[in-house]
Protein backbone atom coordinates (compact mmCIF):
# COMPACT_ATOMS: atom_id res chain seq x y z
CA UNK A 1 0.00 0.00 0.00
CA UNK A 2 2.92 2.30 0.72
CA UNK A 3 4.13 1.97 -2.89
CA UNK A 4 0.78 3.16 -4.24
CA UNK A 5 0.70 6.02 -1.76
CA UNK A 6 4.20 7.13 -2.81
CA UNK A 7 3.26 6.84 -6.49
CA UNK A 8 0.13 8.93 -5.92
CA UNK A 9 2.17 11.70 -4.25
CA UNK A 10 5.07 11.44 -6.72
CA UNK A 11 5.96 14.43 -8.96
CA UNK A 12 5.31 12.13 -11.94
CA UNK A 13 2.26 10.42 -10.42
CA UNK A 14 -1.33 10.30 -11.66
CA UNK A 15 -2.15 13.71 -10.19
CA UNK A 16 0.14 15.45 -12.71
CA UNK A 17 0.39 16.06 -16.43
CA UNK A 18 3.73 14.21 -16.32
CA UNK A 19 1.63 11.07 -16.03
CA UNK A 20 -1.50 11.76 -18.10
CA UNK A 21 0.31 13.39 -21.02
CA UNK A 22 2.21 10.22 -21.94
CA UNK A 23 -0.81 8.01 -21.22
CA UNK A 24 -2.89 9.79 -23.84
CA UNK A 25 0.10 10.29 -26.12
CA UNK A 26 0.36 6.50 -26.52
CA UNK A 27 -2.58 6.77 -28.94
CA UNK A 28 -0.16 8.00 -31.66
CA UNK A 29 2.19 4.98 -31.80
CA UNK A 30 -0.73 2.58 -31.24
CA UNK A 31 -2.61 4.06 -34.21
CA UNK A 32 0.50 3.95 -36.42
CA UNK A 33 1.13 0.36 -35.43
CA UNK A 34 -2.48 -0.55 -36.22
CA UNK A 35 -2.06 1.03 -39.68
CA UNK A 36 1.02 -1.02 -40.57
CA UNK A 37 -0.98 -3.35 -42.84
CA UNK A 38 -2.98 -0.69 -44.65
CA UNK A 39 -2.00 0.18 -48.21
CA UNK A 40 0.95 2.60 -48.34
CA UNK A 41 -0.97 4.79 -50.79
CA UNK A 42 -3.14 5.91 -47.87
CA UNK A 43 -0.15 7.24 -45.89
CA UNK A 44 0.35 10.99 -45.82
CA UNK A 45 4.06 11.63 -46.27
CA UNK A 46 3.86 15.16 -44.91
CA UNK A 47 1.93 14.20 -41.78
CA UNK A 48 4.17 11.22 -41.09
CA UNK A 49 7.24 13.44 -41.51
CA UNK A 50 5.79 16.00 -39.11
CA UNK A 51 5.10 13.27 -36.55
CA UNK A 52 8.73 12.09 -36.88
CA UNK A 53 10.02 15.60 -36.17
CA UNK A 54 7.49 16.04 -33.34
CA UNK A 55 8.58 12.85 -31.61
CA UNK A 56 12.27 13.63 -32.04
CA UNK A 57 11.79 17.05 -30.43
CA UNK A 58 9.73 15.70 -27.57
CA UNK A 59 12.21 12.89 -26.89
CA UNK A 60 14.72 15.59 -26.03
CA UNK A 61 12.10 17.51 -24.04
CA UNK A 62 11.20 14.41 -22.01
CA UNK A 63 14.88 13.85 -21.22
CA UNK A 64 15.69 17.45 -20.27
CA UNK A 65 12.73 18.42 -18.06
CA UNK A 66 12.87 17.97 -14.32
CA UNK A 67 11.67 15.60 -13.05
CA UNK A 68 12.89 13.52 -16.00
CA UNK A 69 9.88 11.91 -17.65
CA UNK A 70 10.95 8.47 -18.84
CA UNK A 71 7.36 7.44 -19.54
CA UNK A 72 7.08 10.25 -22.09
CA UNK A 73 10.52 9.42 -23.50
CA UNK A 74 9.60 5.79 -24.12
CA UNK A 75 6.31 6.84 -25.68
CA UNK A 76 8.08 9.12 -28.17
CA UNK A 77 10.77 6.53 -28.95
CA UNK A 78 8.00 4.09 -29.82
CA UNK A 79 6.21 6.73 -31.89
CA UNK A 80 9.42 7.67 -33.74
CA UNK A 81 10.04 4.01 -34.55
CA UNK A 82 6.62 3.30 -36.02
CA UNK A 83 6.44 6.65 -37.82
CA UNK A 84 9.81 6.03 -39.49
CA UNK A 85 8.55 2.62 -40.56
CA UNK A 86 5.41 4.22 -42.03
CA UNK A 87 7.52 6.88 -43.73
CA UNK A 88 9.69 4.18 -45.30
CA UNK A 89 6.57 2.40 -46.58
CA UNK A 90 5.31 5.67 -48.06
CA UNK A 91 8.69 6.39 -49.70
CA UNK A 92 8.81 2.92 -51.26
CA UNK A 93 5.28 3.34 -52.60
CA UNK A 94 6.25 6.69 -54.12
CA UNK A 95 9.28 5.14 -55.80
CA UNK A 96 11.94 6.98 -53.78
CA UNK A 97 13.86 3.78 -53.07
CA UNK A 98 14.29 2.83 -56.72
CA UNK A 99 17.78 3.73 -57.82
CA UNK A 100 17.48 4.13 -61.57
CA UNK A 101 20.91 4.48 -63.05
CA UNK A 102 20.57 5.25 -66.69
CA UNK A 103 23.15 6.48 -69.12
CA UNK A 104 22.72 9.62 -71.16
CA UNK A 105 20.16 9.24 -73.85
CA UNK A 106 21.52 9.36 -77.37
CA UNK A 107 19.52 11.32 -79.85
CA UNK A 108 18.93 9.43 -83.06
CA UNK A 109 19.18 11.50 -86.21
Amino acid sequence: MEILKNFWKSPIGPRTTHFWGPVFNWSLPIAAYADRNKPPEQISGRMTGVLCVYSALFMRFAWMIQPRNLHLLVCHVANETVQLYQLSRWAKAQGFSQQKIEGPEKAET
